[in-house]
């Protein structure tokens, strides 16, 4: 496998957008070009896969590649095995909440005598994580006696997470944003999470010879489609993410698919304002590069690498704030440079998912209504969890929850993690004793129905009403 060295000469932007092409780059272009066929209505007979060497082999019902020691052997599979039917009672046994179920059926409302709890329209699992936890499934069914690794988590939930570890899959955890494979032998299975994984470690596997479950949502690859393409045409992605996510190092690594293809990464308006600082000459290249060294391309160059600017973001921000940044950022470039290089030279797309924009605009509209508190569930690690968790505490005093369990009716207390802490607090008496009360109650898109149902039951527990009553 070819090693990308650290450090590279400055290329011109005539040079930029010229495809990297190694020993193996064709097949990685060939793999991500042709995962993003998923979402798009074709026969399966009508796409070829990609072989070891980038050439095509007759395509499969799972659109798999051949194994690289030239066996014919499949070693890629990105459509699940056919297995839907024999683990489907499992997956409804996990994750199935009967009392989210009746909030459905009632028009998101529940009322037990003066207290009433009300359900966004849109809430927890997405199709790509119900993609991915089946075909997670489906993995073990089908290799029961292999050793299966999971690149990372599959999802930012505890409780699916642990359910697949009780299934014997081993979790192979990012140490300084890398996976270490040593361990992986061909013999054994790797599942891609929901996420997607850097080219590198794409590039690592396929050398191993492994099995590869790959489970990348769509939203994901359609967001590394417009990064790829902005390397292309030599203009740097300026991604709206966290750094250290595992979707948004997978996004950004996309940009290195071609020479001289940089990314730079901002959280927050802020962070996007000292780039604009830095565009209209505020701020030094030095200064800039201080607060973001671990945030762009190696050799990033901002005098080089920001004449020519596209915005993208990780799937699972805030999704105003992602449209917010690429505003203020094609201004910037407008007020610096003039309105015709901005046009030229600065792009913007929402990628923000679907099922992202649902939930928060499913929050919005019920934040409309009076509520006395708004409880939000899911992982702490979970971005788009974390942005429901922001709109709501812009209105209603919210408490976010990582599980149900979090929920103590006995005791009365709550635990749960202040929006921009890092550490959990424990809060008594959140919810009133008596009176009518109307609790707010929504999950992000990795939260399962199980434990958005058992966070309903402990809030009517709290208030002594017993959730096995509720019909």
């Amino acid at each position: 496998m070819e090693q990308t060295a650290q450090c590279r000469s400055a290329p011109s932007l005539a040079q930029r957008g010229t495809l990297r092409v190694t020993r193996s780059s064709s097949f990685i272009e060939a793999h991500y070009q042709i995962s993003t066929a998923r979402f798009k209505v074709m026969s399966d007979a009508s796409v070829k896969a990609p072989g070891p060497d980038g050439t095509s082999v007759p395509a499969t019902r799972n659109m798999q590649a051949s194994s690289p020691n030239g066996t014919g052997v499949p070693t890629y599979f990105r459509k699940g095995f056919g297995l839907k039917a024999e683990i489907q009672s499992e997956l409804a046994s996990d994750y199935t909440g009967h009392l989210v179920d009746l909030l459905k059926d009632r028009e998101h409302t529940l009322t037990v005598d003066d207290l009433t709890i009300r359900l966004a329209k849109e809430f927890g699992f997405c199709y790509g994580v119900e993609r991915a936890v089946e075909y997670a499934y489906q993995a073990r069914k089908k290799f029961p006696d292999r050793t299966i690794y999971l690149a990372g988590e599959i999802i930012h939930n505890p409780h699916v997470n642990s359910k697949l570890q009780a299934m014997g899959i081993t979790f192979l955890m990012p140490r300084d944003g890398r996976i270490d494979f040593s361990g992986v032998k061909a013999e054994d299975v790797v599942i891609l999470p929901a996420f997607g994984v850097t080219i590198t470690d794409f590039e690592i596997l396929r050398q191993i010879g492994c099995v590869m479950v790959d489970t990348t949502c769509g939203s994901v690859l359609n967001v590394w489609k417009r990064v790829e393409s902005y390397a292309r045409d030599g203009f740097t992605s300026l991604i709206h993410g966290k750094y250290y996510h595992e979707e948004t190092r997978a996004t950004a690594s996309q940009a290195e698919k071609y020479d001289g293809g940089q990314y730079f990464i901002v959280r927050t308006m802020e962070e996007a304002g000292l780039v604009c600082d830095f565009i209209e000459g505020r701020l030094s290249a030095a200064a800039l590069m201080e607060r973001f060294a671990h945030s762009a391309s190696p050799n990033f160059d901002p005098a080089r690498d920001l004449k020519r600017i596209g915005v993208a973001n990780q799937t699972t921000m805030l999704a105003r704030e992602s449209r917010a940044i690429g505003e203020l950022v094609g201004r910037s470039m407008a007020r610096a440079h003039g309105e015709e290089y901005a046009r030229e030279n600065f792009r913007t797309f929402d990628t923000i998912c679907s099922a992202t924009q649902e939930r928060q605009d499913a929050v919005v509209e019920l934040l409309r209504e009076r509520l006395d508190v708004m409880v939000v569930v899911g992982g702490y690690n979970s971005s788009n969890t974390i942005s429901l968790a922001a709109l709501c505490s812009e209105s209603v005093r919210t408490f976010h929850v990582e599980d149900a369990d979090d929920i103590d009716p006995f005791s009365g207390v709550i635990r749960h993690r202040p929006l921009g802490s890092k550490e959990e607090t424990e809060s008594s008496d959140w919810l009133p004793a008596s009176g009518p009360v109307k609790v707010g109650i929504t999950a992000g898109a990795s939260t399962p129905n199980n434990k958005i149902g058992e966070a309903v039951g402990r809030i009517f527990a709290t208030r002594g009403i017993d959730p096995k009553t509720i019909r």
